[in-house]
């Protein structure tokens, strides 16, 4: 491991962004999936798909300002700053066609006519589904910070770049874009173009000489920038055989320095040790009990809290202190008759894949597994400062959403397909609506309503406050796997296959 020394922080992130815009997943660094959109409208028709080229047919369309098409699978959700949008797929649908085959892509569009704008296409690593899983595409949802955009690629590579791509040239330091997007076996290049992406630097917890991290199925946190400090989990988990942890001694969550991509700081709770799966979750960052603090949803199912100020450990590393620590499984879901509960169960434990929230000086974490291992008990907990349970719920299955909070009520999502309202204060449930339908995205909170999109490519609409009312449920052509988002009062839904842009006209 090789670190630098730690960083004075100075205030959070994303100050250049708009106060409207959506500039990273949860909007800011408290992950809080809650927007200040106005005027959204309930009343939405998306229109229909053309039979031969997939295009969206706007014509008997309502309330849909543009509508892009995407690849054949989208997970990375949507952010919006300084004019465009940025989103993850694949390359089923090629935008460049001398690029063709399975990849993962971040594309860019603009924000008001929904233009493609440029792409980055990355490579997939050789080991197929066990770290990079076929036609998943880029799961990693960017964060913008100013002329700069930071996100982790489907290869468990940290990638700084322009967000203008090479519109305005090739920023560097690093300078081979052609070669990086190649995917052929000898490295030719690539032809790189005004609507190709400017890399700026890439750090790879893959390397041995980096991290020497073993990312599990795929790459998926999206990353955080407090100052100078960008803070992200790295994916460590197991292997195939879903038994080994290659890499035990790599860290789950990281910093890097944003300017130069250097490492400066690392967990060292051990958390790859006990991982169930993955570490997948995304960190939050805000005060706690009036101090400022780094909050993470582990892959061993504890939330973390950690002194975002490193200190130097035995050998000299820059590490983050651990301010506490708590289970987030109840200790039933762990153990029965003396003996470990088998994970993967329906009763076994679980880790923290929806992003542990940091609301009104409480911390929010919910428990979950990924989809392909089914439903099985689940558990929200509300967090004091000092690491202690004030509530928890065992009312809701395992989520891997991210939860809101917004006047005082807790809403979450179960991969069930429920969605929950708590008094975020006492866990009192106010009300449950059932969509019928599995759930991978989170709840949004925007203009008095919480909106969720569903496997089954329904958009559910639901009133805001303690008394419950379904307002809407919207269909479209296919599954929103992805969550929600609100910039500028305009909601976006990214599909399976397309982005839509929805405004009230």
């Amino acid at each position: 491991m090789k670190t630098t020394t730690g960083l004075l922080l100075t205030g959070l992130a994303l100050s250049t962004a708009s106060a409207e815009d959506w500039p990273m997943w949860g909007k800011d660094a408290s992950r809080n999936m809650v927007g200040n959109a106005k005027n959204l409208p309930v009343d939405i028709h998306p229109g229909e798909l053309d039979d031969d080229t997939e295009a969206a047919i706007l014509k008997d369309a309502k309330n849909i300002k543009w509508a892009a098409k995407l690849g054949s699978q989208a997970y990375g959700n949507a952010v919006v700053a300084g004019g465009k949008v940025f989103v993850g797929t694949n390359n089923e649908s090629p935008r460049d066609p001398a690029q063709k085959g399975d990849r993962g892509v971040l594309m860019a569009f603009d924000e008001k006519t929904g233009s493609f704008l440029w792409q980055l296409v990355i490579p997939k690593l050789g080991a197929g589904k066990v770290s990079d899983w076929e036609y998943v595409g880029l799961c990693s949802s960017p964060a913008i910070d100013g002329d700069r955009m930071y996100l982790v690629t489907n290869r468990g590579e940290v990638m700084c770049l322009d967000v203008d791509g090479m519109a305005n040239g090739n920023d560097g330091p690093f300078k081979d874009e052609a070669r990086y997007s190649s995917a052929a076996k000898d490295g030719t290049p690539v032809e790189i173009g005004t609507q190709s992406a400017d890399i700026i630097w890439i750090y790879d917890m893959r390397d041995g000489d980096n991290i020497g991290t073993f990312p599990h199925n795929v790459s998926s946190c999206s990353p955080v920038v407090v100052g100078d400090m960008l803070i992200t989990a790295t994916s460590n988990g197991v292997d195939w055989s879903h038994t080994n942890i290659p890499a035990p001694n790599a860290p789950s969550l990281i910093s890097l320095n944003k300017k130069t991509g250097k490492l400066t700081g690392e967990e060292v709770s051990e958390v790859s040790t006990r991982v169930l799966h993955a570490s997948w979750s995304s960190p939050a960052y805000g005060k706690i009990g009036g101090k400022n603090a780094i909050v993470w949803g582990g892959g061993d199912g504890f939330t973390y809290a950690f002194d975002p100020k490193t200190i130097k450990d035995d050998e000299g590393f820059d590490v983050f202190k651990e301010l506490w620590r708590i289970d987030c499984n109840p200790p039933e879901y762990r153990m029965k008759d003396g003996k470990p509960i088998k994970y993967a169960t329906y009763s076994g434990p679980s880790e923290i894949i929806g992003t542990t929230i940091i609301a009104d000086g409480l911390v929010y974490a919910i428990i979950g597994q990924d989809p392909e291992h089914g439903d099985g008990v689940g558990n929200i907990l509300c967090i004091g400062p000092d690491g202690k349970t004030v509530w928890n719920s065992k009312e809701v299955g395992r989520s891997i959403s991210t939860l809101s909070l917004a006047d005082g009520l807790l809403y979450a999502a179960e991969y069930d397909g429920d969605v929950h309202c708590y008094d975020a204060k006492t866990g009192k449930q106010h009300w449950k609506h059932e969509t019928q339908s599995r759930i991978w995205g989170s709840t949004l909170v925007a203009d008095g309503k919480v909106w969720m999109g569903t496997e089954d490519g329904e958009l559910h609409i639901l009133k805001a406050g303690k008394e419950y009312k379904s307002l809407a449920t919207v269909e479209f052509p296919a599954p929103i796997y992805s969550s929600a988002v609100a910039a500028n009062d305009v909601l976006y839904i990214a599909t399976q296959t397309h982005l839509y842009a929805i405004e009230k006209k």
